[in-house]
């Protein structure tokens, strides 16, 4: 351990700031400036470690940060960190020169360099850029957290979960593996575009900030336009908008989302989160249903994972999805059938069962409850969900066999998560006028997750809406199955957290 090492060992944070503080003086007193504008990178580390049978002797420029340094009086050994892996250096004070090597000298793990020179590999086989040119980047004034390897294992590890994502900067620093979600998180994204966009699907944009909420039960984020001096929400679905174009006559429509919503936060769910909502004029639920099964089936092909290993559960996402009525899981699970149950009933149940609940609860407020705790967690395979009560489906036809206490909407989920919500669209004004002015009710009885009336959206449809096929996906939750995470915060690079309280 050099003498500048050894110094910042016994230090307090303070004292290292004010010690690499002191460092960038005295590089800039050497006429070096520790913060230069570019620096030509003509390889990144893992072109020249995969390619080194053709560049073995040949120059090279690369760059990134140290990661780890060790210092040997005329010759030293450090690893570089770049986007695409790491790659050793070699810098001898002979080959850089005498001032560059006593810059390397007060150079720490963390400081950006670039490093101009010959491909070579070391006695023990190891890719090596020889160092002929050594340019400082950026100087490091914050320490990178401590993290020891040996032999290809990792000690120390920066493992904190709440650290990594208050500071996912330093996790993408110190813990590169991290980085594999997002590359696939962008794959994934990238397919599901070309999926909508090979069917003959236009991806629009509507708006984030609505004078009005609607398409979705949740409570929304409130802000104020100073100029209109007027409430606005931030949007918890595009749904609405989504199905105006509809109307105005394009037939297939796609948005990837941005949708905020004000309520808790688990291991599923966070404020902001992305979605695809997509709306087809002339086709019901079940085409939607066949739709979601190849878009699933195309997203594993493009992973390369038809078959997954998720929560100690292997999916196979080639066999055709379950179709299964909410009304008939009741009865299985719970003895109960939803079709004659009152708030009554569901209140009976849940005092003989000793479920706490909430006496003012409606019925679709018991619906959820009850579903959530009971019957989706023991959804494992991907199943359809179909054939919802019209009462908590405001925005859905009613079933097309005169059954009209329950609606065409279907919800899949995998390993007890729900991923798609989708619906034969509610296209009679008169009924949809109903049904939001019910909502309405519920809002002003203080649901406050209750559907907000609007009357524009209400005058489209009065317009004319052709039969529509509308389905919303949470993607998050999609690049969570294909990445094998079970935390929402893993899959977002800056998740919401709750404010650091202050030592």
């Amino acid at each position: 351990m050099d003498e500048h090492a050894q110094q910042e060992k016994h230090s307090t944070l303070e004292q290292i700031l004010e010690q690499r503080k002191e460092k960038i003086a005295r590089i800039r007193e050497m006429g070096i400036d520790p913060f230069p504008y570019a620096y030509e990178v003509t390889h990144r580390s893992a072109e020249v470690t995969d390619g080194f049978e053709s560049l073995e002797n040949t120059s090279v420029s690369v760059a990134g940060r140290l990661m780890t340094i060790r210092k040997m009086g005329k010759a030293s050994f450090a690893h570089l960190q770049d986007g695409a892996g790491r790659i050793q250096l070699y810098l001898s004070r002979d080959d850089i020169g005498e001032t560059a090597y006593e810059m390397f000298k007060l150079l720490d793990i963390g400081d950006i360099v670039g490093v101009r020179g010959l491909v070579m590999k070391t006695r023990t086989g190891e890719v090596t850029v020889k160092a002929q040119e050594l340019t400082l980047l950026a100087k490091n004034i914050r320490p990178l957290p401590i993290v020891k390897e040996k032999d290809g294992v990792v000690y120390d590890a920066f493992a904190d979960k709440e650290l990594r994502y208050r500071k996912r900067y330093l996790d993408l620093i110190v813990n590169p593996e991290v980085k594999d979600v997002f590359v696939k998180r962008a794959k994934i994204i990238r397919a599901t575009r070309d999926f909508f966009d090979a069917r003959g699907y236009l991806e629009v944009e509507t708006p984030v900030l609505q004078p009005l909420y609607g398409g979705a039960n949740a409570r929304p984020f409130i802000t104020h336009h100073n100029s209109l001096d007027m409430d606005l929400y931030l949007r918890i679905a595009d749904e609405l908008y989504l199905k105006r174009l509809i109307v105005g006559g394009f037939d297939k429509v796609y948005e990837f989302s941005r949708n905020f919503r004000n309520e808790g936060m688990d291991r599923n769910h966070n404020p902001e989160f992305t979605a695809i909502e997509f709306y087809e004029a002339y086709v019901d639920y079940y085409y939607m249903m066949d739709l979601i099964e190849t878009y699933f089936h195309t997203i594993a092909d493009a992973m390369g994972t038809p078959v997954l290993n998720y929560k100690d559960a292997s999916i196979d996402l080639t066999l055709p999805f379950e179709r299964k009525p909410m009304a008939d899981l009741f009865t299985e699970h719970l003895g109960l059938d939803i079709a004659v149950c009152s708030e009554r009933d569901f209140a009976a149940w849940c005092r003989e069962h000793q479920v706490e609940f909430d006496p003012k609860w409606n019925y679709g407020q018991f619906l959820d409850k009850l579903f959530d705790e009971f019957i989706e967690a023991k959804l494992i395979r991907p199943t359809f969900v179909i054939d919802y009560p019209k009462a908590i489906s405001p925005l859905a036809k009613v079933k097309r066999n005169g059954d009209t206490r329950f609606v065409e909407r279907f919800e899949l989920f995998i390993c007890g998560a729900e991923y798609v919500n989708a619906f034969s669209e509610l296209n009679d004004p008169l009924d949809q006028r109903e049904r939001l002015e019910g909502q309405d009710r519920l809002r002003v009885q203080g649901d406050d997750e209750a559907q907000a009336f609007d009357e524009d959206f209400i005058q489209a449809i009065e317009t004319g809406m052709p039969p529509t096929g509308g389905v919303g996906i949470g993607l998050d939750r999609v690049i969570m199955l294909f990445t094998g995470q079970t935390s929402i915060k893993d899959v977002l690079l800056f998740p919401a957290m709750r404010t650091e309280k202050s030592s």
